[in-house]
C-alpha cells in the first residue's frame, strides 16, 4: 500500500514539473485518484518545502523550489525523448502484458495526442534518434536540406555530430566542408542519413561555449544589468540556467553579470522589459541596444 501510494505521489510530482499546468480534476483523472487525495498531496509537498503555485485553478510546482531542478531532470522527457520511448515500446514484438503496462505508464504523464503529433513535425524526434546512433558509432551524417538562419540558404551538411545541448534541441557537429565546429538546430534539419564513413577529424572536435540564451560560439561578450524583481522572476522562468549569474542587491534589485556569445538573445530579453532593466558597466551591449531601438524607430515612421 505504501509502495503505490509513493508511485502516484511521484506520478503526481512529475505532472507538476511539466511545462503543461493541471486542474485538480485534470490531475486525479489522470492518476486515477480523487481530487481530494490529490490535494491532500499538494499540500503535502508545501510541507516538505516545495513552492506550489496555483494561477486561475492550474497547479505547478515553481522552479525556485528546493531541489527542483535536480527532480525535473531526473523524472522530466522532452516531447522527443517521449516519442522514442513510445516508438521503442512499440517495436516489441506482439502484445505483452510487460509492453501493455509500459505504454499505460508512459500515456499517463505523457499525452497520447501530443506523442501522435510529434510524428508529424518534420521527423524531429527520428533525427535525434539518428544523430544518436551516429554518435554512438562515431559515423558521419548527412543533414539533409538544412536551413540555416545565418546564411538564409537550404543545403546538405556533412558533418561529424559529437555532442548534444540541454534538451536535444541543438548538436554540436565538426563540418566537413568548412573545418569548423558549428552547433546545428535539430529542428531545422530535413532529414538526417547515416553515412558508412567513419569520423575522420575525432582530435578536431570541440564544443563551444553556449550562453544561458542558447546561443553558441567561439566568443565571449560580458553583460552586467541591474534587474527587478519582475525581471529577475521572468529571467529565471524563461532561462533557468541564468539563475546561477543572479545575486541580490536588495529587495527588489538583482544583479545579472554573465558572458553572452552575441547579443541576439539578452537584446531581446532586455527589449522587452525595457522599464525593467538597467544596463550597467556594458558599453558595447548598450551601443548594440541604442542602434537596435534606432532602427526600430525608422521603420515605425515608414
Amino acid at each position: 500500500m505504501e509502495l503505490y501510494k509513493f508511485e502516484r505521489q511521484l506520478r503526481l510530482m512529475m505532472l507538476l514539473t511539466q511545462n503543461r499546468k493541471y486542474t485538480l480534476e485534470e490531475l486525479g483523472r489522470r492518476l486515477d485518484m480523487s481530487t481530494r487525495n490529490v490535494y491532500r498531496y499538494i499540500e503535502a509537498f508545501k510541507m516538505a518545502g516545495f513552492i506550489v503555485r496555483k494561477s486561475n485553478g492550474y497547479y505547478s510546482l515553481d522552479k525556485a523550489s528546493p531541489y527542483f531542478k535536480d527532480i525535473s531532470s531526473l523524472v522530466h522527457f522532452t516531447e522527443e525523448e517521449a516519442y522514442i520511448l513510445k516508438r521503442a515500446i512499440e517495436s516489441v514484438d506482439g502484445n505483452t502484458s510487460m509492453k501493455a503496462n509500459l505504454k499505460e505508464k508512459l500515456y499517463k504523464v505523457y499525452d497520447y495526442k501530443i506523442l501522435s503529433e510529434i510524428v508529424v513535425r518534420s521527423g524531429i524526434a527520428d533525427n535525434v534518434h539518428f544523430i544518436y546512433e551516429s554518435i554512438k558509432d562515431k559515423r558521419q551524417v548527412l543533414f539533409r536540406d538544412y536551413r540555416s538562419s545565418n546564411s538564409h540558404a537550404v543545403s546538405d551538411r556533412l558533418v561529424e555530430p559529437f555532442a548534444f545541448t540541454t534538451n536535444n534541441n541543438e548538436v554540436w557537429c565538426y563540418e566537413v566542408a568548412s573545418g569548423i565546429n558549428k552547433q546545428f538546430k535539430v529542428s531545422r534539419i530535413r532529414s538526417v542519413e547515416i553515412q558508412t564513413t567513419p569520423w575522420e577529424h575525432e582530435s578536431e572536435h570541440k564544443q563551444g561555449f553556449t550562453d544561458v540564451f542558447h546561443f553558441s560560439s567561439g566568443q565571449r561578450m560580458p553583460v552586467k544589468l541591474r534587474l527587478s524583481l519582475m525581471a529577475a522572476n521572468l529571467l529565471r522562468e524563461e532561462f533557468p540556467l541564468a539563475e546561477k549569474y543572479l545575486q541580490q542587491e536588495d529587495a527588489d534589485h538583482w544583479i545579472f553579470q554573465t558572458d553572452v556569445c552575441q547579443y541576439v538573445g539578452v537584446g531581446r530579453f532586455v527589449l522587452g522589459l525595457f522599464e525593467e532593466i538597467e544596463v550597467i558597466d556594458s558599453p558595447d551591449f548598450l551601443a548594440y541596444l541604442q542602434e537596435k531601438i534606432k532602427n526600430m524607430s525608422e521603420k515605425i515612421k515608414l
